[in-house]
């Protein structure tokens, strides 16, 4: 059962991760949005996808974190005699969208916040802000990228 449980846990640090990284993001663009709506209630609408956007890791950490468990069958007859290098394969495996997640995560959730700044002084360039975070959010999608690549070898 040992390799099952590596195999768990690498779910588990998938989700986990990216859940904290989206969380910080989306806290830290939310602070700064609020401070904005304090002064103008009427750019909720322009800011919300700044303030969305780094909440994205954490469905990618998720989605990770199923791979994993569809790829185990934990869903139906768990794969038991799983030998704890396999378990270590799957936990190594689940380890780039988890790792990505959290570190893109929290830096999205700055280059968000930055852009909320921005389009409190220019309203008229919010949607451009929206470009710099979706950069920050490839390098959270190459890890979930690599995850699953690394997942379809190990069937």
């Amino acid at each position: 059962m040992t390799g099952l449980w590596l195999a768990i846990a690498g779910a588990g640090f998938a989700a986990f991760l990216g859940g904290i990284g989206s969380a910080i993001g989306v806290g830290t663009a939310g602070r700064a949005a609020a401070g904005v709506l304090s002064e103008d209630p009427n750019k909720f609408g322009k800011l919300f996808l700044l303030v969305a956007l780094p909440g994205t890791q954490g469905f990618y950490g998720f989605i990770g974190a199923l791979f994993v468990m569809i790829n185990t069958r934990m869903f139906s007859t768990p794969l038991f005699n799983m030998t704890w290098v396999q378990g270590l394969q799957y936990f190594m495996a689940a380890l780039p969208v988890g790792i990505a997640g959290l570190v893109s995560g929290i830096h999205q959730g700055k280059v968000c916040a930055a852009g909320v700044e921005m389009g409190a002084k220019r309203p008229e360039a919010t949607m451009k802000a929206v470009i710099y975070g979706a950069m920050v959010e490839t390098y959270a999608i190459l890890g979930l990228l690599t995850t699953l690549f690394l997942l379809l070898k190990l069937k």
